[in-house]
């Protein structure tokens, strides 16, 4: 009877050492998350009279990785740039008596004027599309809501693939499904073109990390694009003078006309 109540007794002395060193090798084999930092190559990008486009280049860095899932590829990053956000009307012409007319238009509520994209792999393979519709991240997930719409879903469909088509074509929607690449095992680099029309203002670089398809983290950096010399110059006197822009533009357009004519007459 006395053996047992001291092995009763030494049972609960030990137990609060045990549950402490039970939490204690808890917090040891706990996996912390993944994180992820990033760094442009430049905060500014100055667009002059002989701009003709720039490449951006992205660094970033992981830690806290499961190394073998990195060595096997679970490990994805979409990095994009995204341009000023604005109204975009997107119209539909049709052949009338011979002429062709606008004869229908849409327009979509705050889409981003510029979107450049690169990933480690097509995005489509990275993770879900819900996954890509709920974050607006790749050409085909950018949410097109246009303003009031009421009509037909068809014809809501045509005009979004029309809207991505005609920014695909000018250039200002990019895409490379190889455009990020690992340089170590914790190092990333990826390349975004700002093509020589880019629009100027405040973008915003975004990078996003899943593992094994699974949304991760994400960071974003700003990057100014602006208008330097005679540009900015014109620029700022059309904003902010646009009487005495319009009477200059119209003067010189007659001196223009005029020079023409009596350099060209013929005698």
């Amino acid at each position: 009877m006395i053996v047992r109540t001291l092995l009763l007794s030494a049972a609960l002395l030990l137990a609060p050492l045990v549950a402490s060193a039970q939490v204690m090798l808890d917090q040891a084999t706990a996996v912390l998350p993944e994180t992820m930092e990033i760094g442009t190559s430049t905060g500014e990008i100055a667009i002059t009279s002989d701009f003709a486009g720039a490449d951006l280049t992205i660094f970033g860095a992981l830690g806290n990785t499961d190394q073998l899932l990195l060595a096997i590829g679970q490990y994805d990053v979409v990095v994009l740039l995204e341009g000023p956000r604005e109204n975009a009307t997107v119209r539909k012409k049709e052949r009338v008596f011979g002429i062709w007319v606008n004869t229908q238009s849409m327009t979509f509520e705050h889409v981003p004027e510029a979107y450049s994209l690169s990933s480690t792999r097509a995005i489509d393979s990275v993770t879900t599309p819900l996954e890509l519709n709920d974050r607006g991240i790749g050409l085909d997930h950018i949410p097109l809501n246009p303003i009031g719409f009421i009509g037909d879903v068809a014809n809501m469909r045509e005009f979004r693939d029309a809207f991505r088509r005609l920014q695909e074509t000018g250039g200002l929607y990019e895409r490379d499904p190889s455009g990020v690449r690992f340089v170590s095992s914790s190092l990333f680099k990826a390349t975004l073109r700002l093509p020589a029309n880019v629009p100027n203002g405040v973008h915003t670089v975004r990078a996003y990390l899943f593992k094994s398809g699974k949304f991760v983290t994400e960071k974003s950096l700003p990057l100014r694009v602006i208008k330097t010399g005679i540009e900015q110059t014109i620029t700022d006197a059309a904003h902010e003078q646009p009487i005495a822009y319009g009477c200059f533009a119209v003067l010189l357009a007659v001196l223009t006309g005029w020079t023409a004519s009596f350099v060209f007459r013929k005698s």
